[in-house]
């Protein structure tokens, strides 16, 4: 049990991190959506729940992490937590998934995206993300083969789910989802280069003409940079942890449950970190409006500031205050 404390502690600090960022995150893409009505924008605020609701799902464990042997967690209790977590987890990987077949369609039907990807759409491909993904957090009760036999505390995913589980998850979901990801990213880079040399074309046309030379538009390969930054960070997250899942299976003598408990798994845990840090960074809009709402902190935590000292100081600082108030809120009268 002295061994599970520092692991614990760990838990606690990337639960408290996932659930930070993406509410961050969450938050940004509600004013965005708000203000924008973007369809795309829905996926990732989707994204950034499903990761929220992983953070929640872990930081139930913390506490059997850190308790000591006099708070056991029933096999029962255990198995429900570890199906949330799981739940949480199929649901951020399906909406990158859904996010990277967002791109690849604007990509590859840019006139007709529109049509296709409207909010009636958006809002069944959402639904039925969630569903899918219960389905398989919750499909061990239904098959009993992808259950533990024995149970020992304390509450982890091995303790209660099969390295089977992991083998079906990896064949019949992680793996497929994979290629189409290395799919799309090969035929949306093909798109993209034939539109950048259709436009170098009308570009040397038009110098040779002495046209005006049109700008040129780099969407096509910020989203084929998105698709691969996802690509990336949800092959190296998750592959380390299922390929050893799949290894113990096929080895009964080995032994790598801790290796998977306590470093495999949370390293795929901490892909639902990393995705909010991606969108802040690779998304103008989000990064933008991150912007703003941290200049709207600082204007308020100033003002509120400013006031609690006029109303100590009495008058005068009162005066002083609301000039300095203004100033801040009319930078372009400073000289």
């Amino acid at each position: 049990m002295e061994s599970s404390f520092p692991f614990g502690v760990i838990l606690a600090v990337l639960a408290s991190l996932i659930i930070a960022a993406n509410a961050l995150v969450a938050v940004a893409e509600l004013l965005l959506i708000h203000r924008n009505d973007g369809v795309s924008l829905c996926f990732t605020l989707n994204l950034a729940v499903a990761d929220t609701l992983l953070g929640v799902a872990i930081s139930g464990l913390v506490t059997d992490q850190l308790s000591n042997p006099a708070r056991p967690t029933k096999k029962t209790l255990c198995t429900l937590r570890m199906a949330f977590v799981t739940s949480s987890a199929a649901a951020s990987v399906l909406t990158v998934m859904l996010i990277a077949s967002d791109r690849y369609l604007a990509i590859k039907q840019p006139l007709r995206y529109f049509q296709i990807m409207n909010g009636f759409v958006a809002g069944a491909c959402i639904a039925g993300l969630w569903l899918v993904s219960y389905i398989i957090g919750f499909l061990p009760f239904g098959v009993p083969i992808f259950q533990q036999t024995t149970y020992q505390e304390p509450c982890s995913f091995f303790a209660v789910f099969h390295p089977r589980f992991v083998l079906t998850l990896s064949c019949a979901g992680f793996f497929p989802a994979l290629l189409l990801f290395v799919f799309f990213y090969c035929d949306m880079l093909k798109i993209a280069s034939t539109h950048s040399q259709q436009i170098r074309k009308m570009e040397h046309a038009g110098a040779t003409a002495g046209a005006y030379r049109p700008p040129r538009t780099p969407s096509d390969f910020k989203a084929v940079r998105t698709v691969a930054v996802l690509i990336g960070s949800f092959t190296l997250s998750w592959t380390p942890f299922l390929i050893t899942g799949i290894v113990q299976v096929a080895c009964k003598e080995c032994h790598l449950y801790l290796v998977l408990e306590r470093y495999l798994w949370l390293l795929g845990v901490g892909n639902s970190l990393l995705n909010p840090l991606i969108y802040a960074y690779w998304q103008k809009e989000v990064r933008q409006q991150l912007y703003q709402m941290a200049l709207g902190v600082k204007k308020g935590l100033t003002s509120f500031l400013l006031l609690l000292l006029a109303r100590d100081g009495g008058p005068d600082v009162s005066r002083e205050s609301s000039c300095h108030i203004d100033t801040i809120s009319h930078p372009q009268l400073d000289g």
